[in-house]
């Protein structure tokens, strides 16, 4: 095994746990991994990235599930919402040139970085109990939509989009829609998977092998996240996330992003 494949599974772990231990974030690291470890294309890679988050996602969001952590219906609605966008969104990935489409994922990961490091401010509704207690429909498949666009474009999970939209317009407390926004992110991701499908080599052999992998790092993670400090650990990730954005964002300008 070389080691550029030993160091995209390890990273494949480490996205795995933050998706199990937050219910989003990691899986906005899954194309730079490709791109910049394997030396997959950027077009390949957002749709490779979807069928890894979208397994993973699942598996995680079961675990949840069994601790009655997955509103089913909530990630139905919201989920449905983005099928079509999603869907849509990963048929035009591969007409985006690679610099521009790797510029965006940097721009996306710095804000995702930002919204972490604000914590459980940002997950919080700013309307009292009683206006939360009330879901509204309209607000969250509009939401779905977006989210769901922007999961099949770029082969992100958009978990730190789902997880405040989901407390904002639904009944969920912070907990449920961690665990709900896992079966969210795997309805959009199976969707956006089906756009890219026929459009690019999308090396399945090498997915299922980082998946797996990805698996067992949010199954461990789900784990983790009923022991430790899950706001020290995002602190940490966001920092990390950000980093990543902007090296990115600098590799894209200087040269071409494979």
């Amino acid at each position: 095994m070389d080691a550029a494949l030993m160091l995209s599974l390890v990273l494949s772990v480490v996205i795995g746990l933050s998706l199990g231990v937050f219910g989003g974030g990691g899986s906005i690291l899954a194309v730079p991994v490709l791109v910049y470890v394997t030396r997959i294309a950027p077009s390949s890679a957002v749709g490779m990235s979807l069928a890894i988050v979208g397994a993973t996602s699942l598996a995680a969001s079961y675990a949840h599930r069994r601790r009655g952590r997955v509103s089913v219906p909530a990630a139905v609605t919201f989920g449905g919402a983005g099928i079509v966008t999603a869907f849509l969104e990963g048929r035009l990935t591969h007409l985006v040139p690679e610099r521009e489409l790797m510029f965006t994922l940097a721009m996306l990961m710095i804000v995702v970085g930002g919204w972490m490091l604000l914590g459980r401010r940002a997950e919080e509704s700013p309307e009292p109990p009683e206006a939360r207690a009330r879901p509204r429909l309209m607000y969250t498949l509009s939401a779905g939509a977006v989210v769901g666009g922007v999961t099949g474009f770029l082969g992100v999970g958009g978990g730190f989009l789902i997880v405040p939209a989901l407390v904002a317009f639904t009944r969920l407390d912070l907990r449920e829609a961690v665990g709900t926004s896992l079966l969210v992110i795997a309805i959009n991701s199976a969707a956006g998977f089906l756009g890219h499908l026929g459009a690019n080599d999308l090396h399945l052999g090498l997915v299922a092998l980082l998946a797996t992998a990805a698996v067992l790092g949010a199954l461990v993670g789900e784990r983790m996240a009923r022991h430790v400090s899950v706001e020290k650990l995002r602190r940490g990730f966001a920092l990390f996330v950000m980093f990543v954005g902007v090296a990115i964002a600098v590799s894209s300008h200087i040269g071409p992003a494979s």
